[in-house]
């Protein structure tokens, strides 16, 4: 039986790269029913709603959605249309893996660290109060139910994958009641899972240890704002937004989304990198347990990365996005 999912091709070079992924998909014979759905801003100039009810209710029908990047239209009164679908689904797990990968030249060789970010709650929410004209409250929100099952979801991924060591990142040194009590939490929850290598780190000494010795790390587990600054930090140790995958994942429903921007200065012009958006599409199937499928593609995926006549400019290559997808249908029989 074929799997549906919901595809979000967004904006920008969205149409393209989640093309690329239907292509690949279809050549290594992936039983998905991709079911299109608008949102983004041409969702919003068609519908004057960038994030359709007709989207959400199917997600909410399908469960599983792939989404290339969205623009958020201009102006006050518009939420982030990412936002509002981690809010509304109660995506509370935003995963996002990075890896060293071949070809890609960077400072460190070996980096294989996943970063698991609280996605629904902390500073990041925006709940903001204007006090007068020169003074702004920002609150943040901490609650042992979100605490628990990120950090839950984190331990488990660490089980399941034959991850060794978790580490949490906190600034409970000066926010001793907030990210203290997700600190506190962390160790709890650790008593469960006796095989994991449960650790904690001040945030800010984490940002450091990344850029010295990133190899220290295997899973990170942090708070909102702080895991939006440290998952982005942990891409650019592996070649940038480009190449890293990314998912919110929450009790019902998973959306699968490349993490980088709409970039419509090339929209059209075959030149996008679709290893992003093709790097979440994998990290779908091992939710859908289609593992098979996802060794397949991966192994091409990495092949063709190698292959400087037809990665992509921005990777230092000298392909476009129509012979990186080609290139990586060829391989998938190699």
């Amino acid at each position: 039986m074929s799997q549906n999912v919901v595809l979000i091709t967004g904006d920008g070079i969205g149409p393209e790269i989640t093309a690329s992924v239907q292509t690949i998909f279809k050549e290594a014979g992936v039983p998905i029913n991709w079911i299109e759905a608008p949102a983004g801003l041409r969702a919003f100039e068609e519908t004057g709603n960038p994030l359709p009810e007709e989207t959400l209710n199917l997600i909410k029908e399908h469960k599983i959605a792939l989404k290339a990047p969205l623009t958020t239209p201009v102006g006050k009164g518009f939420r982030s249309a990412n936002v509002t679908l981690r809010q509304t689904l109660d995506l509370y797990a935003n995963v996002r893996p990075v890896k060293s990968l071949p070809g890609v030249q960077t400072a460190y060789p070996d980096v294989d660290i996943v970063t698991f970010r609280e996605n629904t709650q902390g500073l990041y929410i925006g709940h903001e109060r204007v006090i007068d004209a020169d003074h702004v409250e920002l609150i943040g929100l901490i609650t042992r139910k979100a605490s628990e099952r990120i950090i839950r979801a984190a331990c488990e991924y660490a089980t399941k994958y034959g991850l060794r060591k978790v580490t949490l990142g906190h600034k409970a040194n000066i926010l001793k009641e907030s990210t203290g009590l997700f600190l506190k939490i962390g160790y709890e929850i650790a008593k469960e899972y006796p095989k994991v290598d449960f650790g904690d780190m001040i945030i800010d000494n984490m940002a450091m240890q990344l850029v010295m010795r990133p190899q220290q790390f295997d899973i990170i587990v942090t708070t909102n704002l702080f895991g939006d600054i440290i998952s982005d930090l942990a891409s650019g140790l592996v070649g940038g937004l480009g190449v890293t995958p990314g998912a919110n994942i929450g009790e019902d429903y998973a959306v699968f989304e490349a993490v980088h921007g709409s970039a419509p200065d090339i929209a059209g012009l075959n030149k996008a990198n679709p290893t992003a958006i093709l790097f979440s599409a994998l990290m779908m199937l091992r939710h859908l347990d289609m593992d098979e499928y996802y060794e397949r593609i991966h192994a091409a995926t990495l092949k063709t990365l190698a292959d400087t006549e037809v990665r992509t400019a921005d990777l230092g290559g000298k392909g476009s996005t129509k012979s990186f997808t080609e290139a990586i249908c060829r391989n998938l029989d190699k």
